[in-house]
């Protein structure tokens, strides 16, 4: 069995919760579903495409933590609260991961952590090798 590895992102969801970022386990990473939260714990202002970049930037950085790039994602999901926001989180989806485009999920749910939350993402990647 290989070693566990485990990235956090500062998230006050993750020590009251108690789960990890990202967990590397071998040449899978398995990203949680990141909220748009700022590093002060705070939620990202703006736009549900503002949120995306946020949630996108938070899970490509837990993924270069573990060893691997925005290029390894091979599937990702997108709940959104409103469905009107679709076209602008998919271009901001596409901004991360167009490159490698991975398979995708976008979904609409009633509601997410935060009220103020309009998108979660979350992802999994495959490192090569």
């Amino acid at each position: 069995m290989s070693e566990r590895l485990r990235a956090t992102s500062g998230s006050p969801y993750e020590a009251t919760f108690g789960f990890a970022r990202a967990v590397r386990d071998g040449n899978r990473i398995i990203v949680a579903g990141t909220g748009p939260v700022e590093p002060d714990g705070s939620t990202t202002a703006g736009s549900a495409a503002e949120q995306a970049a946020r949630c996108c930037t938070i899970i490509v950085a837990a993924i270069e933590e573990l060893g691997g790039t925005a290029a390894d994602v091979v599937r990702t999901r997108m709940l959104l609260t409103d469905p009107d926001d679709q076209d602008a989180v998919g271009a901001v989806h596409a901004k991360f991961f167009g490159a490698a485009p991975p398979a995708a999920t976008m979904a609409g749910v009633a509601w997410l952590c935060r009220p103020e939350w309009r998108v979660e993402i979350e992802a999994e990647a495959v490192l090569a090798g």
